[in-house]
């Protein structure tokens, strides 16, 4: 009867058991510590990408705005929707993360819009009946406060990515790195410091404006 109850267990039983000893130490000994920081990078990347993507379709109205007060300026105005269009054609894969020309390429495009619209907000202020404008005073909200966003997304994506690449090279995950995620590759940073990015400010005000560092 006995043996008749061991031949009627499932014959994989032993391996379940095995895997229900072992998933406990793997998670204790830090095996979840590489996909878990990944996914936490890779979140922080959409979150740049999602911000970067709303400053971009702000930029239509506000170049069509400004044109309506300033339409001579056209160098400056074309500039920018040259540099939009730029930014916009550059394109972004999960793979990224994990090729350093690539992400240059993304970062210098987005660097070249920020630099073309400091440009463009920079001539507003000869316009006093443009800054007086509903539609500008709202985009000037919105723009604002979008890159305030930009400001805060790379600086969680900056903090993510540093603590990913760190697990692929410390002890213990990068047992893990070594034996079980061979192909996991560093992810790829914005070449600013943490410590030298500041919060960008979109002044419309009697001030020069000013935008942060980088795009």
């Amino acid at each position: 009867m006995y043996a008749q109850r061991l031949s009627s267990l499932p014959r994989n039983l032993p391996a379940f058991l095995v895997m229900a000893l072992l998933l406990p130490l793997l998670s204790a000994c830090g095996y979840n510590t590489i996909p878990t920081a990944e996914e936490n990078a890779k979140a922080a990347w959409s979150e740049v990408l999602n911000q970067y993507q709303r400053r971009a379709d702000l930029i239509p109205n506000l170049v069509e705005t400004v044109k309506g007060y300033a339409a001579h300026e056209k160098d400056t105005l074309d500039a920018v929707v040259e540099a939009r269009a730029k930014a916009t054609q550059v394109t972004v894969t999960p793979e990224t993360l994990q090729d350093p020309e690539a992400f240059k390429k993304f970062q210098d495009s987005q660097s070249g819009l920020t630099s073309a619209l400091s440009r463009l907000l920079a001539i507003t202020e000869n316009y006093p009946d443009l800054k007086a404008n509903q539609n500008f005073i709202a985009l000037q909200a919105q723009l604002e406060g979008t890159e305030n966003r930009i400001a805060v997304a790379r600086r969680d994506y900056i903090q993510a990515v540093k603590d990913y690449n760190l697990t692929l090279r410390t002890f213990p995950s990068v047992l893990w790195a070594t034996f079980w995620f061979r192909s996991n590759e560093p992810f790829q940073n914005f070449t600013i410091a943490e410590d030298k990015m500041q919060t960008p400010k979109v002044d419309f005000g009697t001030n020069k404006t000013t935008t942060g560092q980088g795009g």
